[in-house]
């Protein structure tokens, strides 16, 4: 047994290359542990999103707090509450993010695939994150 108190892994601040705005992210499962699973809280202040990715085996986003927003390539943008869970298909191009004027934290649940569990592209534009909600 393997017990990650709480405190002993600081928050980090990933990289502006793959999130706009303030993001903070927590590790609940990481590199440090021996699964292919990886899951981390992420906190993203209002307006910050990450850049358009994908998976190679999927990801999982569970929304613990706030209100946020997603969206996949030619859809329209999907509003997200607490409670609500989200799945993205291996190789779904998406983003994901806080709305404009509050924050939203979620669970991010991936699998590693040769060690990666994600293919970074571009910033979302503000045109596409402020696009057509869905109904």
């Amino acid at each position: 047994m393997k017990i990650h108190r709480a405190g002993d892994r600081p928050s980090q601040s990933p990289s502006p290359d793959y999130f706009t705005g303030t993001v903070r992210m927590d590790p609940v499962v990481s590199g440090d542990d021996e699964s292919a699973v990886k899951i981390l809280m992420v906190t993203f202040e209002p307006g910050a999103r990450t850049a358009w990715h994908t998976h190679p085996a999927g990801q999982s986003l569970h929304i613990l707090s706030g209100l946020g927003l997603a969206a996949t390539e030619g859809q329209p943008v999907q509003v997200l509450r607490p409670g609500d869970t989200v799945w993205f298909a291996p190789g779904e191009r998406h983003w994901h993010g806080a709305s404009p004027d509050c924050a939203m934290t979620h669970l991010a649940v991936q699998t590693a695939v040769d060690g990666k569990t994600a293919d970074w592209q571009e910033h979302v534009s503000d045109e596409d994150y402020n696009g057509p909600r869905a109904v």
